[in-house]
């Protein structure tokens, strides 16, 4: 049996009831965190456990990212042809649409393996990812969880179907959501959900055929009102707005994920409330797409399970909790949004059951005994005091990826004082490097002709 213990930290427990413990120890199994308190009880009751001194630093559960596009990888750097999109439906004409279409099974897992060292530096744990490739869907989702086993992280994956490739395609993205759900239904680190990209490529047979072939304690993730146009779809295609629509398809269940609902309203969010569902909020992407800011205050305040992605930023949560924060006061004009515990619910407390209802029975998102070993060690030096009662404005104002030295996932040392273990991140850019001038030619074609038609 592995065993670790961590000696030399100040734990930050996090979940539903943070503490902050100077001077501790904790003590990891396997996978699984079996014991905290000081090293020398935990030293002399484990002795065959391999010691790693913290040194002082915080040792705190893992990031946990609840949205995210790992083929998004590509777009760093690319240049768009053409006039620049002048709003969200343009910029899904003539850069993702046309970008995903170029890749193929190479590019798929480096673009995967590239984002993967990303989370691995920065810290999170955990990732929900929703892919696109529509000439590679079959098998898509093994190539990318295959690069999530080698990198020793913890993702729930899925494929995104849409109209927009014909129906023998979106049948393969039907097919390739179930195989993947059923091949990872046991696996410790992996699972599957069913991706849609949203009501506005989903014609009313398309949703049917979703709906129909999914198992009934299963769940969607699928894009809801990123932009207005989504709403006006949904209302020219059958005179309900978005949520509506998707809800007489059956598409809202507990363990359903709708990213954005930025342009929702109150009925729309009741329903999703109702019926359970997690919604994922991801600040730096609607700002960069001009999209607007949902009201996460409101759906916090009404009840809905809200939690924080990244839509395929870097894997650096901590930025996205500093963008939300700021995000809702600009908008608002009223520096009360957004608040640091508000902030802090999303991003540890919401992101943690999100996973833990795709893992069920472990506990994920802090550490106590029995919950999974997904660690890291941030070298923060406060000064002022962190208590449990302020420690989200440290991290919103003091905590910093840079600052992550050590990544555990699953009890696995993934990153030791800054050195990567389980993937090689030169290797890894240098095989992505190569391949870009190709996929970006690809794209450009694709986006030239988009432009055009």
């Amino acid at each position: 049996m592995s065993e670790l213990l961590i000696v030399n930290a100040t734990i930050v427990t996090l979940g539903d009831d943070p503490r902050v413990l100077a001077d501790h120890a904790l003590h990891v199994a396997e996978d699984k965190i079996t014991a905290l308190g000081t090293r020398q009880e935990l030293e002399s009751g484990h002795p065959e456990a391999e010691i790693i001194d913290a040194r002082g630093q915080y040792v705190m559960p893992g990031n946990i990212c609840a949205h995210t596009h790992f083929y998004g990888a590509y777009a760093r750097g690319l240049a768009i042809p053409g006039p620049a999109p002048r709003d969200f439906p343009q910029i899904l004409d003539q850069l993702w649409w046309p970008l995903d279409k170029a890749l193929d099974r190479d590019s798929v897992r480096a673009s995967a393996l590239v984002c993967l060292v990303d989370a691995i530096k920065h810290g999170a744990t955990s990732l929900v990812d929703h892919h696109a490739s529509p000439n590679c869907i079959a098998g898509s989702l093994d190539i990318i969880g295959a690069a999530v086993d080698a990198a020793g992280l913890r993702a729930l994956l899925c494929y995104e179907v849409s109209d927009r490739d014909g129906k023998s395609k979106l049948q393969a993205g039907i097919d390739e959501n179930l195989r993947f759900m059923s091949a990872t239904a046991t696996h410790p680190r992996l699972r599957g959900a069913f991706g849609l990209h949203a009501s506005l490529t989903l014609s009313d047979e398309s949703l049917r055929a979703c709906a129909d072939a999914m198992p009934a304690d299963a769940g969607f993730h699928i894009h809801v009102a990123e932009h207005e146009a989504d709403e006006k779809d949904s209302l020219r295609r059958s005179g309900l707005r978005v949520v509506e629509r998707l809800d007489r398809f059956g598409i809202w269940r507990d363990a359903t994920i709708a990213a954005h609902c930025v342009h929702i309203n109150a009925a729309e969010r009741d329903i999703l409330r109702d019926r359970g569902v997690w919604v994922s909020h991801q600040p730096r992407s609607n700002m960069n797409n001009g999209v607007g800011a949902a009201d996460i205050d409101g759906l916090l305040e009404a009840g809905v399970k809200l939690c924080l992605g990244n839509d395929g930023f870097s894997n650096n949560m901590w930025a996205e909790w500093k963008a939300a924060y700021l995000l809702h006061k600009v908008v608002n004009r009223d520096p009360r949004r957004a608040n640091g515990m508000n902030i802090a619910r999303m991003a540890w407390q919401n992101n943690a059951r999100l996973m833990q209802r795709y893992f069920p029975g472990e506990i994920i998102g802090e550490i106590s005994p029995g919950a999974v070993a997904d660690l890291i060690f941030v070298d923060y030096q406060p000064f002022t005091p962190l208590t449990a009662g302020n420690l989200p404005w440290h991290l919103l104002f003091g905590f910093e990826a840079s600052q992550v030295t050590t990544t555990i996932c699953a009890g696995r040392l993934l990153m030791r004082d800054r050195e990567l273990l389980t993937l090689n991140e030169a290797e890894i850019a240098a095989e992505a490097l190569a391949l870009a001038p190709a996929l970006w030619e690809k794209y450009t074609r694709n986006a030239l002709d988009a432009i055009q038609s």
